[in-house]
């Protein structure tokens, strides 16, 4: 395995493979900020040029962290196929990328190779990725999955409902519930983001919820996301929902931050699929974002992009009904603007799927970011046109519980019009008996939430 390479009279020695990857990955500020990116676009190119020729098995043999020491890790190299990584150990990065990109391999063909990556070998593809790249090899790759509805089909785009209130309102809630189921949000889950972190104010949500839902039979999926300790115990005491929630990190330092492991994880899918109102079997929910594991100071050395495709490597083991990457939330100490933040969004949705989970993006940006509306919707129109499985459905697009900006309602539909999409089917049926929908396109009821109360 070589580590160095000549450019242009100019000798260029990395470290390891975790040096190679960071500095080979594209310009982020988190990167910089822990003192691992490439110094200048000469190195980065360098970098790209030794990832290209390194192998799969190169890349088994050394994870960011070693596999002794780091339960995602453990449970990325234990869950792998065997049999297909033998076939393809000893691939170049730079064949498994035109392999992938080759216009006569199919999605399918794509998804049974994935099985025997790790997730250091889907980083390291995703780095020698353009956006174009990135765009055309997440649009060949489907990943579906059940839980009350269906997501991830062809001809689908389905959305969170995330109708949060800065005081936990019942009826401030219901009232954006109910305007955004009307336009076709809340297919893929009806999630709230709760003030407080109890098992009382879980449940107390999740029951108003679910009690709306059943009364007008609506086909979707709640979940309150606080803690998953929070949401297990609101459970066992009697609560209602769909999905169990959980942000989950790429290192088992970040994970323990967050207060979890696998076996907690674990434990909550067990517990949702004996008590939960869905009938699955995909039931949980994880939210991810570049940049965690570094806020926590658990990165351990690694770069930001590879320590995501972790995250997706350690959610594949779970069966998640939605996974999604907050691409813009955690702020510009990260992603540094709106460049930064397009190009963390269409990595992330490839290497979710490519690992094979279910993936959104919230395409989000925050107040303190060099970033506006107008690349929101560029990113958003770029992922619709890469198959991205869902998107955030937030009135007018301000969240005003959590202080930042992502999709709106009318966001969604015009994305659905664009692209010529439509719902999960299973919503969509039931917007055209109440009359929000026909023949695919909104009526003129979209929004009038009046026969709905």
């Amino acid at each position: 395995m070589r580590l160095s390479t000549t450019l242009f009279g100019h000798a260029h020695q990395f470290r390891d493979v975790k040096d190679v990857l960071a500095k080979a990955n594209e310009e982020k500020s988190g990167d910089t900020l822990a003192g691992i990116a490439a110094q200048s676009v000469e190195e980065r190119v360098a970098a790209k040029a030794v990832l290209s020729q390194m192998t799969m098995e190169d890349l088994y043999n050394n994870p960011v962290i070693p596999y002794e020491k780091d339960e995602v890790t453990r449970i990325i190299i234990d869950d792998i196929n065997k049999t297909i990584f033998d076939e393809i150990k000893n691939w170049t990065v730079e064949a498994l990328r035109e392999y992938i990109l080759d216009i006569d391999v199919t999605g399918a063909d794509i998804r049974r190779i994935s099985r025997g990556l790790t997730s250091e070998m889907v980083a390291a593809v995703c780095k020698l990725m353009s956006n174009m790249d990135l765009v055309l090899a997440a649009q060949k790759l489907r990943v579906t999955a059940h839980c009350r509805t269906t997501i991830g089909e062809e001809g689908r785009l389905g959305v969170r409902l995330q109708p949060n209130h800065p005081t936990d309102d019942v009826d401030g809630i219901l009232a954006s519930l109910r305007e955004g189921i009307t336009y076709g949000i809340g297919d893929a889950v009806i999630g709230i983001n709760p003030v407080e972190d109890n098992p009382v104010g879980t449940k107390r949500l999740l029951d108003a919820v679910e009690e709306y839902m059943l009364k007008y039979d609506l086909p979707a999926q709640s979940c309150v996301l606080s803690h998953v300790t929070t949401q297990m115990k609101a459970i066992e005491d009697g609560a209602h929902t769909g999905l169990i929630f959980q942000s989950i990190a790429g290192t088992e330092a970040a994970n323990t931050a967050f207060g979890i492991d696998g076996q907690v994880i674990a434990d909550a899918r067990k517990l949702m699929l004996e008590r939960g109102m869905a009938e699955g079997p995909n039931v949980n929910y994880f939210e991810t974002g570049q940049g965690s594991e570094l806020s926590s100071e658990a990165h351990d050395g690694a770069d930001q992009v590879t320590l995501e495709a972790r995250c997706y490597g350690f959610a594949k083991r779970f069966q998640p009904f939605l996974v999604n990457t907050v691409v813009g939330f955690i702020g510009p100490e990260y992603l540094y603007d709106g460049k930064q933040v397009a190009r963390a969004g269409l990595e992330d949705h490839f290497m979710g799927k490519l690992t094979g989970v279910p993936m959104g993006v919230d395409v989000c940006y925050t107040n303190h970011m060099k970033a506006d509306q107008n690349d929101l919707e560029d990113l958003a129109i770029l992922l619709t046109t890469a198959g991205c499985n869902y998107f955030m459905g937030v009135p007018m697009g301000d969240d005003i519980m959590l202080n930042y900006q992502t999709s709106s309602y009318h966001d969604i539909a015009s994305l659905r019009a664009i692209s010529n999409t439509r719902p999960l089917a299973e919503f969509e049926c039931w917007m055209e008996k109440y009359g929000f929908m026909e023949d695919g396109k909104l009526t003129k009821k979209a929004g009038d939430a009046s026969t709905i109360m």
